[in-house]
């Protein structure tokens, strides 16, 4: 009997014959086999996720868990509406008790534990039921975090009918696992407990071991990174600088790198300056370990005590900054100086100190030097910075503690509404919020340890209400123990209470702000936001609270109960460091946190629903790009670089997007004239060549212009012949249509009447014959004003950089960038801007390209006649509908179907996100057919499939899925 072809099993056949037998088949590719690893394509986690999200149950059986894993796929599991099952054993003692309570406590959203009773039980499989059939992932990976994004694994990804041979195999393997298992009790757990060692840990460090600012208890070398920026500090005090600034994320060991450098210079005094006697009892402990000191060199000027005659002082500011004490002191009585929280410096009492002290080496430490008053701290250290390290990049170092956030919804009232900046107390307070609270804090908390936690609330009369309401309620089988903390408590009354959480006395400790920096509680295992965040600064410095290692902390929970609050946008701003009051780029940084499952290091944010739901809608309206926003933002890169920053240098410094601040005010040069009043002298005719450049050459998103525009600033004039060769040279993607483009672009040419007349006529470049140009009135600009020179070198010079940075430069697009019609129209060289009618696509047969255009999610304005119903089904197939009055005869239909035209495809999801569309990729058409629009009178219309050529990114997908509006 002869087989059936693999089309009669639909997609599946159809991947089983492109995976198996010839990738040259035309298939569907969302079950072909393929292999699972942790690489820049994805990671065994990403692959998880993506298929938790199609299966209808699942059977985890695996030898190993960590509940770091069980971390970064909390979100999943959550949401996850099937049966789930995973299957694990005490196989070598591996699995930690706190790892099987965390098992134990996913049965609260549906999910089983079991114990195998095998002796040797060593399986790493990942089995999902759907509809149709089964999907498993095989092969290296248990179920620990390196194993699911970081480590050199092998998986393969095989699926299979349900009426298969295979699937048969893999329905009895796992009912053979049920059989041979049995369900994880609390009783097993506490006897597990009782005999667990922990196992040696992988290279070198134990397991649990106590890290005291990156480095182990007992050590006093320098790790890597220090060496590298002592190395650096060096480097600014031999080159004659008296002054430098360190900037290091929170718990990264800046106390410890400050003392080696104490050690490496060797300073006959040493005075160290900070805000709280506590921060220097601290201090003193770790420069002696460091120093090898003996303890009677070190004195303390703090208060009425005044042990000013020790070779090493460590002073508060409130105490040296006194007039009687400073007096006192000689300004040369110290050769070297450090300075603490150096961020608070630009306060009088800091300054009083810092004029008046002479010594040969003055060094600031930091986690945030920006200001939100304009000030400078890079002025004060002469804008010497040797050693910066931020929060992401500490994390990827393994120098602080994994963080796992969840940003959950606040509660809907009865009313259908949430909590807002105007929510009373008593709502705020209600049962049911506490409810709320106490339900995600058992929900999403690390179930195997118990949590010493801060929480941060809106108010103090909410944090005082809430503490009593939550010591009333029931915790993992024992009363909640909690205390409310604000600034009326005395110093003394804070440090108790902090004492009793490190000592596990108390479990949560709430406050408003008292907490945000200058203390140091390393046994933090827990920070919860209940509150709105009004600053990425404050955000950043709150979160940092639990960041710092400890032992037996395994990774920090942060829970951030999500409200409708208006500055929802600077979640993602302060999670991912994203300054650049680019829409775009945050959404990006939320779907690549969706898409990867990570962040830095073995950090995850994951957010619910509805909590993206509304950090998305706060995304869409605000005003990012406000006049006052960008003010803030170019004076903070102007107190760093010590004038007034070029736009490369806010590429540099990971700041505002260089496109938004040539663009907002026609060019970079009237916005700086707009904000601060300063005449830019520019004359009308130069700044319209800015405004042609800012709008046409940066905004290019490919390289050809600026790359022409910058031969002929150096050659003048050039050969049309030679354009295509120069350009190739640069490494371009060169086709006579491109080519065109470019130089219709720098002439003006391309661009539509009424951008021409915006313009003013001011092309930057003209052609003669065969000849290329510049134009005489932009080359005697450039020639003769040095500033309008440097203003176009820079223009150009973030034009390359920027292109490299975000677009592949062989490609017209790049997959998972946001583009407009414009954009479309210049990318895929057409003749002219024809932006305005591209009514959802344009066939152009000149280039054989056609751009598709596709809002999911229409608003209620849009008429019956263009109200498609497009979907996107897969990662792989989109369901489309032409223009309506269209058939399968129609030219343009035909040109699409007969693969005349290479379809490109663009997608958003409403058109709250703006022009820009996210491109998707090239795609061919699929089952074509006519049929009817079903709102109002029908009208013919041409349906059918579009097939990416590379499937999208399950974060993309995911990102366009219908939003939960709650």
């Amino acid at each position: 009997m002869s087989l059936p072809p693999f089309d009669a099993y639909g997609v599946l056949g159809r991947d089983v014959g492109f995976g198996y037998l010839d990738q040259s088949l035309d298939a569907p590719r969302r079950l072909q086999p393929r292999l699972v690893l942790n690489d820049d394509n994805g990671t065994v986690l990403q692959a998880i996720r993506s298929e938790l999200r199609a299966a209808t149950s699942f059977t985890f059986s695996v030898a190993f868990v960590s509940a770091g894993a069980l971390a970064l796929l909390k979100q999943s599991l959550i949401e996850f509406e099937g049966r789930g099952e995973i299957v694990t054993s005490d196989y070598l003692g591996f699995n930690s008790p706190s790892a099987f309570r965390e098992l134990m406590a996913l049965r609260e959203v549906g999910i089983s534990a079991r114990l195998h009773d095998a002796g040797a039980f060593h399986p790493k499989g990942y089995v999902f039921r759907r509809a149709d059939g089964i999907t498993a992932i095989l092969g290296s990976s248990n179920l620990t975090e390196s194993a699911l994004v970081s480590n050199h694994e092998w998986n393969i990804r095989v699926s299979a009918a349900t009426e298969s041979d295979l699937a048969e195999q893999f329905s009895n393997l796992l009912d053979a696992e049920g059989t041979r298992s049995a369900p994880l009790t609390e009783e097993w757990i506490a006897d597990y407990e009782l005999g667990w060692v922990a196992p040696p840990p992988p290279r070198g460090r134990a397991r649990g071991q106590a890290v005291l600012d990156g480095h182990t208890l007992g050590t006093i070398s320098p790790n890597t990174m220090q060496e590298s920026a002592l190395q650096s500090i060096s480097a600014v005090r031999n080159s004659g600088e008296r002054r430098a600034l360190v900037i290091s994320a929170t718990g990264t060991g800046k106390t410890i790198l400050a003392a080696l450098d104490v050690r490496a210079a060797a300073p006959a005094r040493v005075l160290f300056v900070a805000h709280r006697e506590q921060i220097l009892d601290r201090a003193i402990v770790e420069f002696q370990r460091v120093l090898g000191s003996p303890r009677e060199l070190f004195g303390k000027l703090v208060g009425q005590t005044r042990e000013t005659d020790r070779r090493y002082v460590f002073s508060t500011i409130q105490t040296l900054s006194s007039d009687g004490v400073l007096a006192g002191l000689d300004p040369h009585e110290f050769d070297y100086i450090l300075v603490d929280e150096v961020h608070r410096a630009t306060a009088p009492s800091y300054r009083k100190i810092l004029e008046h002290f002479k010594p040969h080496f003055l060094l600031g430490l930091t986690a945030t030097p920006e200001r939100s008053d304009g000030t400078s701290v890079y002025e004060l250290f002469d804008y010497n910075v040797p050693y910066e390290i931020r929060l992401g990049a500490a994390l990827e170092q393994d120098m602080l503690s994994p963080f796992h956030y969840y940003g959950i919804a606040d509660i809907t009232f009865d009313d259908g509404t949430s909590t807002t900046d105007g929510t009373s107390l008593t709502r705020l307070v209600a049962q049911d919020r506490v409810t709320h609270i106490v339900d995600a804090l058992r929900k999403y908390g690390h179930a195997g340890v118990a949590p010493r936690g801060l929480i941060f609330c809106s108010r103090n009369d909410e944090a005082a209400r809430l503490s009593a309401e939550l010591n009333q309620r029931e915790f993992q089988g024992n009363r909640l123990r909690t205390v409310a903390l604000s600034g009326q408590h005395s110093i003394e009354e804070r440090e108790r209470h902090v004492r009793r959480l490190e000592a596990g006395d108390l479990d949560y400790i709430l406050t408003v702000d008292i907490f945000n920096e200058g203390v140091d509680i390393p046994a933090v295992n827990q920070v919860v936001m209940l509150r709105q965040t009004q600053s990425a600064i404050v955000f950043v410095q709150q979160l940092g609270r639990g960041l710092r290692k400890y032992p037996g902390k395994e990774y920090l929970v942060v829970i951030d109960f999500i409200g409708n609050y208006a500055n929802n946008y600077l979640i993602p701003v302060a999670l991912f460091g994203d300054d650049s009051l680019n829409r775009e780029s945050i959404r990006r940084s939320l779907i690549a946190a969706e898409e990867r499952g990570v962040v830095a290091g073995l950090s995850s944010v994951q957010f619910d629903r509805i909590a993206q739901a509304r950090i998305l809608r706060s995304l869409h309206g605000a005003s990012l790009d406000s006049f006052p926003n960008l003010k803030v933002a170019i004076e903070t890169i102007r107190n760093r670089v010590g004038r007034m920053p070029r736009l490369l240098d806010f590429l540099r410094f990971e700041s505002v997007d260089p496109v938004i601040l040539a663009n907002k005010a026609g060019c970079y040069p009237a916005l700086i004239q707009k904000l601060f009043t300063i005449e830019h002298g520019f004359t009308n005719d130069q700044i319209s060549f800015l405004v042609v450049l800012s709008a046409e050459v940066l905004s290019a998103k490919r390289l050809h212009e600026s790359v022409l525009l910058r031969i002929l600033l150096e050659q003048r004039e050039i050969d049309r012949d030679d354009v295509d060769r120069a350009l190739a040279d640069a490494g371009l993607p060169v086709n006579a249509a491109t080519v065109q483009s470019a130089i219709d672009v720098l002439t003006l040419t391309w661009n539509t009447l009424a951008e021409q007349q915006r313009y003013a006529g001011a092309a930057p470049v003209c052609v003669s014959g065969r000849q290329v140009r510049l134009t005489d009135a932009f080359a005697d600009a450039y020639d003769r004003s040095p500033d309008f020179r440097a203003e176009v070198d820079d223009l150009l010079s973030t034009t390359q950089r920027l292109v490299v940075d975000r677009f592949d430069v062989t490609q017209p697009f790049t997959p998972g960038r946001q583009y407009s019609r414009k954009d479309a129209s210049r990318l895929l060289g057409w003749r002219s801007n024809m932006y305005s009618t591209i009514y959802g696509y344009r066939v152009d047969l000149a280039t054989g390209t056609c751009p598709i255009f596709v809002t999911l999610h229409k608003t209620d304005e849009v008429s019956a006649s263009t109200a498609y119903e497009d979907t996107l089904i897969d990662q792989t197939t989109l369901l489309w509908y032409t223009r309506s009055n269209r058939t399968l005869r129609s030219s343009e239909v035909q040109a699409i179907v007969n693969g005349s035209v290479d379809l490109h495809v663009f997608v958003k999801k409403d058109d709250a996100e703006g022009s820009g569309h996210y491109y998707l990729g090239r795609a061919t058409p699929h089952s074509a057919e006519e049929t009817a629009m079903k709102q109002g009178e029908p009208l013919p219309v041409v349906r059918m499939t579009l097939r990416f050529e590379t499937p999208i990114d399950s974060g993309v997908f995911s990102y366009f899925h219908p939003e939960v509006t709650a």
